[in-house]
């Protein structure tokens, strides 16, 4: 946030507190712009052409005020929020306001350049005029199968800059007074393997923003702009005042956890990522010291990639109901080390920062262990963001891409088994069919399963991972991949087992099979060939000799453990009772 914004939102909550505020009226105007924001998702989701849009969602929208604090964020990838931000914070300091005209969309997405937090992530941006006047900023970003650099799909754990990760696009004006800029559209298309998915893409990003604008400009007139104004501040010092409330009631002191990163992309590693919280009355400081050195290889996290990761944690932790806004951001203070993989120097590579950030995001909450009540406790959950992606030649002499983020098991709860095969935390994509995969792309599924015996053992288990693995039709096929976990895997709570690690493998159960790094970049397969990969599970909760052996006996019975590692977990006694309660 610009220290304008910030120095404007915490003038509001003086003014505030001075006068009463309308709740009706404040939660009406707040629903009302989630309902926007929802409106512009949907035509997002059906009007994109790539399939990392319309069929992953992997994409989110929101609504800025004229001083670009956040009103509303679409419900969907919460890792967005920060490229969100930054763009909109870019295009502040950039543009003055009175540069902007009525018509005018803004195109970014570089994490140095224009707070971006990975270059496939384009955002667009556009100012909502009412009379002349800047009244709002309808924003949205997607995730874009292809923005050119080193490898098809624009990211390799391996590279060491972000020079090899694709074109960089400052924040620039992309439509100017309604006319839109062909030439700048044909240099970012033209930078991408996929050049006229690019376009298209491009264009529904505008109209998207265009309709949220309209909805937005509708809205106010309808209020008057005066009152919406004072709605925003309302909303924004009761989101603020509430978590303030919530960070009051927690104990004083400083809480750390470390979670690990098996490898920085380069080889280095283990990796400690440290994160410690300290309340301090109703602020709250995260402090990321102690966490590993700036990496060699591509997962290092932007500034507003961390941002987003902690907003995310400290919302679900503390008051998952909270509006996501601007005012949720005053009470807290987020810190990390300079030339840490948490806060890197330019122009390290940043395309895989979202294995480190479910990290990350692990870290915060393993801190809060010694924090919250037991009943509101999670074990560790699989903290990754695992991604593989293919890419054929097309006979016309075109490219096929097909790149799939992949879940795992969730940690269990004092009172719930993990959930199996889900993404968690900063992410929230959807599966890729695969009857969608095969109808639009030159591949295969051989198999789409759960990995048996991946949850960690405990009074309650924790989640299963995912067993994804794709056949090549054609020579040349060209396979990334980008995971982590084979060292270290979600760990659990109170005696709870640890879950379940990462595998990748080669032609799995045929000849020549081989056990692969977690990170590859630019493997060459032929037709036939596979790739398959396994996704951690999530950790336990409570001594495993505490399960009931009903839990034990249903496990079994839908083969989501062994007996074998039921015996070695659980103990032949218990395991001997459940076969005979079932």
């Amino acid at each position: 946030m610009t220290v304008q914004a910030q120095k404007a939102i915490r003038d509001d909550l003086i003014q505030k507190e001075k006068r009463e505020i309308n709740a009706i009226a404040m939660e009406v105007f707040s629903n009302r712009m989630l309902s926007i924001t929802e409106s512009m998702a949907i035509q997002m989701m059906r009007s994109s052409f790539s399939t990392q849009i319309k069929e992953r969602r992997d994409f989110s929208v929101g609504i800025f005020d004229m001083r670009g604090n956040l009103i509303a964020q679409g419900t969907h990838i919460p890792l967005h929020l920060g490229s969100l931000l930054g763009a909109t914070e870019a295009l502040l300091e950039r543009y003055g306001v009175a540069d902007m005209v009525e018509g005018d969309a803004f195109i970014c997405n570089d994490p140095y350049l224009a707070g971006g937090t990975h270059l496939p992530d384009i955002a667009v941006i556009t100012p909502v005029f009412i009379d002349g006047r800047i009244i709002a900023f309808a924003a949205n970003i997607g995730h874009h199968s292809d923005i050119g650099g080193s490898v098809p799909g624009s990211i390799s754990a391996k590279s060491r800059s972000v020079f090899e990760e694709g074109l960089r696009i400052p924040i620039i004006r992309i439509v100017r007074a309604g006319v839109l800029d062909e030439d700048l559209l044909n240099l970012i298309s033209n930078n991408s393997r996929l050049s006229q998915e690019r376009r298209l893409d491009i264009q529904v990003q505008i109209a998207v923003n265009n309709r949220g604008g309209d909805e937005t400009r509708a809205l106010f007139e309808r209020m008057g702009v005066d009152e919406a104004q004072a709605a925003i501040d309302d909303v924004l010092y009761y989101t603020c005042e509430r978590l303030k409330r919530r960070i009051g009631t927690l104990p004083a002191g400083s809480f750390s956890f470390t979670t690990w990163l098996d490898d920085d992309g380069s080889g280095s590693g283990p990796l400690p990522l440290v994160a410690t919280v300290s309340p301090r009355g109703n602020t709250l400081h995260i402090d990321f010291e102690g966490t590993g050195p700036q990496a060699q290889g591509a997962l290092n996290v932007p500034r507003n990639a961390l941002r987003a990761t902690v907003y995310y944690c400290i919302k679900a932790l503390l008051d998952p109901e909270l509006m996501a806004n601007s005012g949720m951001f005053e009470p807290l203070i987020i810190s990390a080390p300079k030339g840490s993989i948490a806060n890197p120097r330019f122009p390290a590579a940043c395309g895989a920062r979202s294995i480190t950030c479910q990290k990350l995001a692990g870290a915060v909450f393993g801190a809060f262990r010694e924090i919250l009540p037991v009943e509101r406790l999670i074990a560790s959950s699989n903290d990754l963001l695992p991604t593989i992606s293919f890419s054929a030649a097309k006979s016309n002499g075109g490219l096929y891409h097909y790149g799939e983020t992949i879940g795992g098991g969730s940690g269990a709860r004092h009172d719930s088994d993990g959930m199996d095969a889900i993404h968690v935390h900063v992410t929230n994509s959807l599966n890729l069919p695969v009857e969608a995969l095969e109808n639009e792309f030159p591949f295969l599924c051989d198999e789409y399963s759960l990995v048996v015996d991946s949850g960690g053992a405990g009074r309650q288990r924790g989640g299963l991972g995912i067993a994804r693995q794709i056949r090549a039709i054609h020579d040349g096929t060209i396979v990334s991949v980008r995971s982590d976990s084979y060292i270290h895997g979600a760990e659990g709570i109170d005696g709870g087992g640890t879950g379940g690690l990462s595998s990748l493998t080669r032609n799995f159960g045929g000849d020549g099979q081989e056990s692969l790094p977690l990170k590859v970049s630019y493997l060459v397969i032929g037709a036939g060939e596979t790739i398959r990969i396994h996704t951690p599970g999530g950790g336990g909760f409570g001594a495993p000799r505490e399960r009931s052996p009903d839990d034990i006996a249903r496990d079994l019975r839908d083969e989501l453990i062994t007996k074998e590692a039921a015996s070695r977990d659980y103990g032949e006694e218990l395991v001997k009772a459940a076969l005979n309660s079932a």
